[in-house]
């Protein structure tokens, strides 16, 4: 008959020397500094975010609290959203956004080189062979409310970008009395 095994009793706990005081304040030291690294970090991105957010948000209402045109470039989002490809070195640019749960138009206005003008188109998906002499393709309504004045005496041409929906209709409308330096007068509108 055989005894069952016994397992080797429990070693005692190795007997370790208590902390030198070096040792603790080196010790809590890191600990310290790991707290606050964990916590400090991100409270301060969570405040660098919150200002930031509440800079965004007063941007935003300070834009759609304005009436009429804005002198400045549109920001690039809004640019490639409507499809309004200003080209670079324009000026006297301008714009007005108004948007609703129907339909959102940007109003842009600027001057640039004729150079400027044929980027423009091309990137628009037209021509300047498509701009049709005496044409004015800004509606009344749109007139009126970016506060265009479409006068009697300028060389006027215009023309359409229809695009497959969802992307933009835009109605281009440039004075080239200056032949040189047209400035034009478009109107990007979605549906979303």
């Amino acid at each position: 008959m055989t005894l069952p095994h016994q397992s080797a009793p429990p070693r005692p706990p190795q007997d370790r020397l208590p902390e030198d005081r070096r040792h603790m304040i080196r010790r809590r030291w890191l600990t310290a500094v790991i707290i606050v690294l964990l916590v400090g970090i991100p409270a301060g991105y969570l405040v660098i975010s919150a200002g930031q957010s509440r800079d965004s948000g007063r941007d935003k209402e300070r834009e759609s609290s304005a009436a009429g045109l804005q002198d400045n470039w549109p920001s690039l989002m809004k640019r490639r959203v409507f499809e309004i490809p200003i080209p670079a070195g324009a000026w006297d640019v301008a714009y007005y956004e108004t948007s609703n749960w129907k339909t959102s138009r940007l109003y842009v206005q600027f001057t640039t080189t004729a150079g400027g003008l044929d980027a423009f188109l091309a990137e628009s998906g037209t021509s300047r062979s498509a701009l049709t002499s005496g044409r004015i393709t800004v509606g009344e309504r749109d007139t009126d409310i970016a506060g265009w004045t479409f006068a009697d005496g300028m060389t006027w041409a215009g023309t359409t970008v229809t695009r497959e929906k969802p992307r933009p209709h835009t109605a281009i409308t440039v004075d080239l009395t200056d032949p040189a330096f047209p400035r034009v007068y478009a109107v990007s509108t979605t549906s979303p």
